[in-house]
């Protein structure tokens, strides 16, 4: 008797990997407990969120600080979505250097053109180019084959490791750290949004960046000009 089809057990295995840390066979398990053998893509079509939310409610499946928003995203491939969102915007043309002193960002997205993706589970990057007077986004990286890494958030590092800052909804702190290793900066945005309204939040700091964004950019920050000049008064 067959306990798992191949398509259902290939639901099962994106689900767990949207969900970051989850143990995929103790995942499986309990799909099984709550739905009964044999497990078929008509029965994991009929979970909601709630419904996994109990499954894995107490278990140690997966780590405590899962978002709401990875956990959507696995039921849409327990549905049988397979990542594809015919609502992510196009990449508009860019070349290197269209933009002089512009930021490359990289966005964590779930749908469409949204900041709405945990670093780790994510299934695509939005790389957008950020200047004073514009925002383009440039490129979509899907991460599914970062995920067959040895060590996935390393590989999803790498894939954005051309920009300078990405925005997710949330990073658990060993993955910031393989970022920062990759000389990108990270930024939580915790409540999902456009993603563009995150972006023009930083193109406003962009005519007098932060120390932080200053840093980043290569440029002086305004806010320490100041001292900067009484140090030359006082040589003077």
């Amino acid at each position: 008797m067959t306990t798992i089809t191949k398509a259902a057990a290939f639901r099962i295995t994106l689900a767990a990997k949207a969900m970051a840390e989850v143990n995929l066979a103790a995942f499986t398990v309990k799909l099984a407990e709550k739905l009964g053998l044999p497990l078929t893509e008509e029965k994991l079509a009929t979970l909601t969120v709630a419904d996994l939310k109990l499954v894995l409610s107490g278990e140690e499946t997966i780590e405590p600080d899962v978002d709401t928003a990875s956990i959507k995203l696995a039921v849409r491939f327990l549905w049988g979505e397979n990542g594809d969102d015919d609502s992510v915007p196009t990449p508009e043309s860019y070349t290197d250097g269209d933009m002089p002193g512009s930021l490359r960002v990289a966005v964590a997205s779930n749908t469409g053109d949204n900041l709405d993706g945990h670093f780790g589970s994510a299934p695509r990057f939005l790389v957008y180019q950020v200047g004073k007077d514009m925002i383009k986004l440039i490129d979509v990286r899907p991460t599914l084959l970062a995920d067959e890494a040895e060590d996935k958030n390393v590989a999803r590092s790498e894939l954005i490791n051309d920009c300078q800052i990405v925005y997710v909804q949330s990073i658990g702190g060993p993955a910031a750290a393989k970022v920062i290793r990759a000389n990108v900066h990270p930024i939580k945005f915790p409540q999902p949004a456009p993603a563009r309204e995150a972006l023009a939040r930083l193109q406003g700091t962009l005519e007098s960046p932060p120390p932080w964004l200053a840093r980043i950019m290569g440029v002086k920050a305004k806010s320490l000009a100041q001292f900067e000049y009484d140090e030359e008064a006082e040589e003077a």
